[in-house]
């Protein structure tokens, strides 16, 4: 992974542990439900976001590495399109 992807997924990581961090205080201070859920949903669109990006990066890797045997593509390709699908 080039180092502009790596700082990238490592910022959206680090903001989402910060919203992680404003929920645990807004669950504290009994703030109101839908605020909450607000934050909780922003937080799982980032993280969503940053398995799209890690999903995206193996897939290139894969295409410009390939495996010398074709069957092992196809497994690591089929396990990448799993990942996303499971999601």
């Amino acid at each position: 992974m080039d180092e502009k992807n790596k700082k990238s997924i490592m910022n959206r990581l680090k903001r989402t542990e910060g919203q992680i961090r404003g929920v645990q205080k807004m669950i504290d201070e009994e703030q109101e439900c839908m605020d909450i859920m607000t934050q909780l949903n922003a937080i799982r669109s980032g993280i969503d976001r940053v398995m799209g990006l890690v999903v995206v990066h193996n897939l290139q890797e894969c295409f410009e590495h390939p495996e010398k045997d074709p069957k092992e593509q196809d497994k690591k390709l089929e396990k990448a399109i799993n990942m996303i699908i499971k999601k």
